[in-house]
């Protein structure tokens, strides 16, 4: 039951990361909707992410069922029946609440509509500074100490969250980074983020 416990608090990190990529402001990611569904009743526009959102609540049940379960290990004389009748609702409930969970959350996933254009967008928003760690260790590997290099890295970040400016354009007019035009720019490519995906989906057999 613990297992089953851990198993849907998985599965709601999962149903509430998209949830939160199907908001308006972010929209990387949406789950599946049919021709004829509808989203919610006032506002037609809207595509309400309902099967993530049932996944969150089928979640606590499966934690739920946890606390009487633990309620059923101390009995009188080795074995009574009192939890018998606990048992009896917690054990099919649960297992059978467990699969429909898997089942409805590899429906959403192997009908997940991802928007590449947003998610690109969504990257500039800060305008570069995602890239801070990569900029930062190029520095150190350019000589620089840790502290010079931090400090480099972070004045020209704060400025550039203060005064809405390109990161990478004021990295190339500070005098004080020795890396080049080139090398600066090889820095702000999300390419060596992706490098490890194969593998990580290797890992569960996909």
């Amino acid at each position: 039951m613990a297992a089953l416990a851990i198993l849907g608090g998985n599965i709601e990190r999962v149903a509430v990361e998209l949830r939160h990529l199907q908001r308006t402001e972010v929209l990387e990611a949406q789950e599946p909707f049919h021709e004829g569904q509808t989203g919610s009743s006032s506002m037609p526009h809207k595509k309400n992410p309902v099967g993530l959102e049932n996944l969150t609540g089928v979640a606590r049940l499966l934690r739920g069922y946890l606390q009487p379960t633990l309620e059923d290990i101390a009995l009188w004389h080795e074995r009574d029946i009192s939890h018998s009748s606990v048992e009896r609702v917690i054990l099919p409930d649960a297992t059978t609440l467990a699969h429909y969970a898997l089942r409805r959350l590899k429906g959403i996933l192997e009908g997940l509509e991802v928007f590449e254009e947003n998610l690109a967008r969504n990257l500039d928003l800060t305008r570069g500074l995602v890239y801070s760690q990569q900029v930062l260790n190029a520095l150190i590997a350019r000589g620089l100490s840790r502290d010079k290099a931090y400090a480099l890295v972070q004045r020209n970040a704060l400025r550039s969250w203060k005064e809405g400016k390109s990161f990478l354009e004021l990295l190339e007019a500070d005098p004080e980074n020795p890396l080049k035009r080139e090398e600066l720019r090889a820095l702000f490519d999300p390419k060596p983020f992706l490098r490890h995906v194969d593998a990580i989906y290797a890992r569960f057999g996909l």
